[in-house]
């Protein structure tokens, strides 16, 4: 049977190109289809690579894994949540290619199996929230700064600002420290820092946090921030002592 170099290539990228954006859309995180493609690519030429005389080793199971690895660090970056949705990226691959050989052997076992894997796989990265949390990218614009981060849209966020009843945006402070250029202690300390008036239009905003008394939050109304494909003005608070998982703002739902 004829084998032609071009068509495995292409029909490659295709495969891995859809599993890519299949990950981060089973993770809730926003599609990022450049850096996908970017990755699909190498995973298309990695697999005509395999088809050539001479090169046929890189076949091998080990190979396959340095190619899913490099094919996740492109398309997720290098983070806690990109590891994961690497893990889930690389299962995906490897079900998808036992699936595909098992119909043809008529295995229902082993395609039980893959599928189950997934499923476990899924579990243990997300903690049984696959598809239950939504991210989105925000932009934030300050002083001729901008900072680009990914938000969890939160239904427990439910910090506003006590003048206007607007919902607030939180932030982690490392991203303050960008746009502002203020140092992490300043962020520690809201009121001494209020007291030195560090820069103008910034204000206290008081929030309440499970198992923690009340608080203030340094917050600064921001004229440029671009929620997902909407631009607006937001009150933009900072979280002191950041935040967990592989997001670095909250935005309240709505």
């Amino acid at each position: 049977m004829e084998v032609y170099l071009d068509l495995v290539i292409i029909l490659n990228f295709l495969v891995d190109f859809l599993l890519l954006l299949g990950t981060n859309r089973l993770s809730g995180f926003p599609l990022s289809a450049k850096r996908c493609a970017v990755a699909a690519l190498l995973g298309g030429l990695y697999s005509g690579g395999c088809m050539l005389p001479g090169f046929r080793f890189l076949g091998s199971l080990l190979w396959r894994l340095v190619s899913l690895g490099l094919m996740s660090v492109i398309a997720f970056g290098w983070s806690c949540s990109a590891l994961k949705r690497g893990g889930v990226f690389i299962l995906l691959s490897m079900a998808l290619g036992g699936i595909a050989l098992n119909f043809q052997r008529g295995s229902m076992t082993t395609l039980i199996l893959c599928a189950g894997s997934l499923w476990l796989l899924c579990r243990i990265a997300f903690g049984d929230k696959v598809g239950g949390q939504e991210y989105i990218p925000i932009t934030l614009t300050y002083g001729g700064q901008s900072a680009s981060v990914i938000a969890l849209r939160d239904t427990g966020n439910t910090l506003r600002d006590p003048i206007s009843g607007e919902p607030v945006l939180v932030v982690s402070a490392k991203v303050g420290q960008r746009l502002t250029g203020m140092g992490e202690s300043q962020f520690q300390k809201p009121l001494e820092t209020l007291a030195q008036h560090p820069i103008s239009g910034l204000r206290l905003v008081p929030y309440r946090a499970v198992g923690q008394s009340c608080g203030m939050l340094l917050a600064l109304r921001l004229d440029h921030v671009k929620i997902g494909d909407r631009e607006q003005s937001a009150m933009v608070a900072f979280a002191p002592e950041g935040l967990d998982g592989g997001y670095q703002a909250l935005v309240a739902v709505g």
